[in-house]
């Protein structure tokens, strides 16, 4: 069965014969158009940072024209936004050339502000943060990269995005190679925390410092250590990182990863999920986190932690049954999630109302085969701050990664 049409539920017939089946359910979906075009190709990346400004009328993004290939030094990529009431307006920023295929170049709206975005970009003595506002044009750059802001935009705290791009290719920058490759837990590198105002910067966690806290299945003397997805605690007051390490005698392959938290200044470590297996995460609220983790009580399924304790229980675990890439809509009362693609190279970005605990499916949107490993598509849903809209990234139109807006508002009531 194939067509030439994109149809309501975001699949491009006509590239691919799908099962009929897949289209003969009628469930309601919301509707779904693309804000940006070829032929150049768009995404945004990872799922917690804020693309939308606080009127919720500007979509940030970024565009590069090529794609299936790991990003080289020389590659750089434009910087921009999408006016929604200016016909979708591309409106050039700046520009990159430190950036991944899953989390761009960090490009966010720095929290509270009106007009000014953040990026990570390359500087004569390693990366930087640009700082724009978008309004006036003035720009600042501080001496070094970030990953994720406090919520009053005065500090941020960032990886060793050298190291990162040698143990998990994706999701550091390539150029500048890690001083302490042959290393296996650094003491001068690890987490940094910078003051985005005065650009003063400090280590506040070694890879050495999370080496030393003992796990309980061991080998962490043997392994080389990274740090990965950090996220700063709504009220600010402490933050999550992932510790992962892998054998010293592997390059690529199986890791295994525990959530810590710790307090703004590094201190007061806490192992918040010790099993080995956390994924994708995000702050609840200041106590609680939500992860997709694997637990003794059910195995692998999303989780409700209970910062500094040993609280857990289960979320949903008849219902958000895959991992996925999750944020609570403003309220708390819906969870936004997808998953990754299926037999049928479908991905299915959904909500979850956790009063009723019912899924709604926001789409079913087609990734072709070459959209894999290092350069997949995932959607990575982000919510805009009137949380009436959902920005995707997609392949499914048949012009490449695209950013695509949908309408959530039918659902919400």
């Amino acid at each position: 069965m194939t067509q030439t049409l994109i149809d309501r539920r975001g699949l491009l017939r006509g590239v691919v014969a799908l099962p009929a089946a897949l289209f003969a359910a009628g469930e309601p979906l919301p509707p779904a158009r693309a804000i940006t075009r070829g032929p150049k190709f768009h995404w945004f990346g990872y799922y917690d940072k804020l693309e939308f400004d606080p009127a919720s009328r500007y979509v940030l993004g970024m565009q590069v024209d090529f794609e299936h290939r790991s990003p080289r030094p020389e590659d750089a990529i434009r910087i921009g936004m999408v006016d929604l009431q200016a016909g979708d307006r591309w409106i050039e920023l700046g520009e990159s050339s430190a950036w991944c295929w899953q989390q761009g170049c960090m490009l966010q709206w720095l929290p509270g502000s009106k007009s000014e975005v953040i990026w990570n970009g390359r500087a004569a003595d390693g990366y930087a943060a640009h700082i724009l506002d978008v309004n006036s044009g003035r720009k600042r750059t501080l001496p070094g990269p970030v990953y994720a802001l406090s919520p009053d935009a005065s500090w941020a705290v960032t990886p060793d995005f050298r190291r990162l791009n040698d143990c998990r290719p994706g999701y550091g920058y390539a150029g500048i190679p890690d001083p302490n490759a042959g290393v296996l837990a650094p003491e001068d590198a690890g987490i940094w925390k910078m003051d985005l105002r005065t650009g003063k910067r400090t280590l506040i966690i070694s890879f050495a410092d999370a080496a030393r806290i003992p796990y309980a299945k061991g080998g962490l003397e043997r392994s080389k250590h990274w740090f990965n997805h950090l996220l700063v605690a709504p009220d600010g007051k402490r933050f999550i990182f992932l510790h992962r390490w892998r054998d010293r005698d592997r390059t690529a392959g199986p890791y295994e990863t525990r959530m810590f938290t710790a307090n703004a200044e590094g201190k007061d470590l806490y192992v918040l999920d010790p099993h080995g297996k956390t994924s994708h995460f995000i702050w609840r609220d200041p106590k609680h986190v939500a992860a997709w983790a694997w637990h003794p009580s059910h195995g692998s399924k999303f989780y409700v932690y209970q910062d500094q304790s040993d609280k857990v229980e289960a979320l949903a675990p008849d219902v958000m049954t895959e991992n996925g890439h999750n944020t609570y809509l403003p309220g708390n009362r819906w969870i936004l999630n997808d998953t990754y693609p299926d037999r049928q190279r479908l991905q299915h970005p959904y909500l979850y109302d956790t009063r009723t605990g019912k899924r709604y499916p926001l789409g079913h949107f087609y990734s072709p085969r070459e959209y894999a490993g290092e350069w997949r598509c995932d959607t990575h849903p982000r919510f805009s701050p009137d949380g009436r809209k959902v920005v995707i990234d997609s392949p499914h139109g048949g012009t490449g990664r695209q950013l695509w807006l949908i309408d959530i508002s039918g659902i919400l009531g």
